[in-house]
């Protein structure tokens, strides 16, 4: 049974989705999933406030998005990008279920993630360049931080545990109105954040989850936490994109 949103979500999702040192009540786990767009503010505030300081010291959009990157990366200990290089190497790199699963739970990086890592940050840094020189880029990071975790709860409400252990199981699985909330709170913030244009940004989150999910379930029947990470990570390029298309 789904509990109701506590004040002390926001803390969950932040101590887990960030390496902010946060003293929190992990055994609601799944129950803050609510919660894990309003995490994403963490990030996304440090990306907003280097593409501040990089405005203010006259720098270049693309040094601007650069600083940005790394301030988000800095935040989550590149907690999301390892997820997406995990995948990339398992899914393309085994023959078999449990031989794609136990790549993804080695911690060295191979070729399939490693061109997934670089291609996810330049997709990133180009159209966060393209934003910020349209003066757009604070509060397109913000909305693409939220709309990206948005769509981590309804893929791990949505797809079983792939693994009987790991970071994904010891969440546990939303529930269908965690879930939902989740979506809800990331699109009303990246409503008043961009307006209008939150609304295909929302779109092109979710068919990127889909996508992961879609992925996910066939390679490996399910989702754990590194299919978790690279849903953010789609989801994340796709607002982008979507933000920056004219």
């Amino acid at each position: 049974m789904t509990s109701r949103p506590g004040p002390g979500d926001v803390a969950v999702a932040i101590a887990l989705l960030t390496r902010l040192p946060l003293r929190a009540d992990h055994a609601r786990g799944a129950d803050a999933a609510w919660a894990w767009p309003l995490a994403g503010l963490v990030p996304g505030l440090a990306a907003g406030g280097a593409i501040l300081l990089a405005g203010a010291a006259g720098l270049a959009p693309g040094i601007g998005a650069a600083l940005a990157l790394a301030a988000s990366v800095i935040t989550t200990g590149a907690l999301h990008e390892d997820g997406l290089a995990d995948c990339a190497d398992g899914f393309w790199g085994g023959f078999t279920r449990d031989r794609r699963l136990a790549i993804m739970r080695d911690s060295r990086v191979g070729t399939y993630g490693l061109i997934a890592l670089i291609l996810s940050l330049l997709l990133r840094w180009a159209c966060l360049a393209a934003l910020i020189g349209a003066g757009a880029g604070i509060a397109s990071v913000l909305a693409a931080a939220l709309l990206s975790r948005a769509a981590m709860p309804p893929v791990a409400r949505l797809l079983p545990h792939a693994r009987t252990d790991g970071l994904s199981v010891s969440v546990r699985r939303p529930g269908a109105t965690t879930a939902l909330l989740a979506v809800l709170v990331a699109l009303a913030a990246a409503l008043l954040l961009t307006g209008g244009a939150a609304i295909p940004a929302t779109l092109a989150a979710a068919l990127a989850a889909l996508a992961v999910g879609a992925v996910a379930r066939a390679k490996i029947g399910g989702q754990t936490g590194d299919v978790l990470g690279a849903t953010q990570q789609c989801a994340e390029m796709a607002v982008l994109l979507a933000l920056a298309a004219p």
